[in-house]
């Protein structure tokens, strides 16, 4: 097939709404490895538990919708708290004696995943769960040939107040000042009265709450299972790889891998398409390992 028929063979309306769906599930991957980001590029910890956090955040949104009749759109900012409160317990009980052991962080983090899937599992048991979602939200949008999902739009402005929020947080705030300062150097933040260990502590708990988000956003869209998590956390892994364990690196690595991904599936299918992307990862890493925005300081 020449290169002349194969354009001429392309559905514009299925073409710009497959353009459309890859920004869809950019968002998605994206909202999985914000907090993966955090956590990672502030205390170098790769949380092999992150999968499990969002499991959690969608299981707390079960439980409040169906036990306490909160509404979904309150079910997800309280997700946030509960999950986050997790986080808060795990970093102060466990976490806090593992950094820069990250041989033994990963382990911990891996047993953690392990224990939080089997405790969900005795509590809510195997069967799969449902979170309803608002009859609004069941609609599509036409505007034209563009058939959006109105869902999806909410996933999408959700990604993006998020990541507008923690751009104001750690590069508008003396949090945030603090922040990049542990990251830099924890000796001399010290020195200049900056509490190293209190930095951890929040930045853990907010990146664990920021994964409970994208469970209860998740939820709606797939079943809830104990074992959803793993779905997610490779996507996320990829991510932040990709992009460099940066926030400006994971929304622009969220954004390529996509759109390349619903391109590749518009002319394949999905499955042929994740492979030639996970191939296109591995060559990308390969010629360059650091990412797409390396960190501007090394983490000391």
């Amino acid at each position: 097939m020449t290169l002349g028929s194969l354009v001429g063979s392309i559905d514009l309306s299925a073409f710009l709404n497959a353009l459309i769906l890859g920004i869809s599930i950019a968002s998605i991957w994206l909202i999985a490895a914000l907090g993966l980001t955090i956590i990672y590029g502030t205390a170098g910890v790769i949380n092999m538990a992150h999968g499990e956090l969002i499991m959690l955040g969608a299981y707390s949104s079960y439980t409040l919708q169906h036990f306490l009749g909160v509404p979904l759109l309150l079910c997800v900012p309280m997700s946030f708290v509960v999950v986050g409160a997790i986080g808060l317990v795990l970093e102060r009980v466990l976490i806090r004696y593992l950094y820069r052991r990250p041989l033994d962080t990963l382990l911990a983090t891996f047993g953690v995943s392990l224990v939080l899937m089997q405790g969900v599992r005795l509590i809510f048991g195997s069967d799969p769960k449902y979170l309803a979602m608002p009859h609004f939200f069941t609609s599509n949008l036409q505007l034209g040939f563009l058939n959006i999902s109105v869902f999806r739009l909410l996933i999408l402005a959700v990604t993006m107040a998020i990541v507008a929020a923690l751009w104001a947080l750690f590069y508008r705030t003396r949090f945030g000042v603090e922040v990049r300062a542990v990251m830099q150097n924890k000796e001399i933040a010290a020195s200049f009265g900056i509490n190293s260990d209190r930095v951890y502590m929040l930045t853990f708990a907010l990146g664990a709450g920021l994964a409970g988000i994208a469970g209860s956003l998740f939820g709606v869209l797939n079943i809830v299972l104990p074992t959803m998590g793993a779905g997610y956390v490779v996507q996320a892994f990829l991510v932040v790889v990709v992009g460099g364990g940066t926030l400006a690196g994971s929304v622009v690595a969220s954004g390529a891998t996509g759109e390349l991904q619903s391109i590749f599936a518009y002319f394949t299918n999905d499955t042929f398409a994740r492979f030639v992307l996970y191939v296109l990862i591995v060559v990308f890493l390969r010629i360059r390992p650091q990412g797409l925005f390396a960190p501007s300081a090394t983490r000391r």
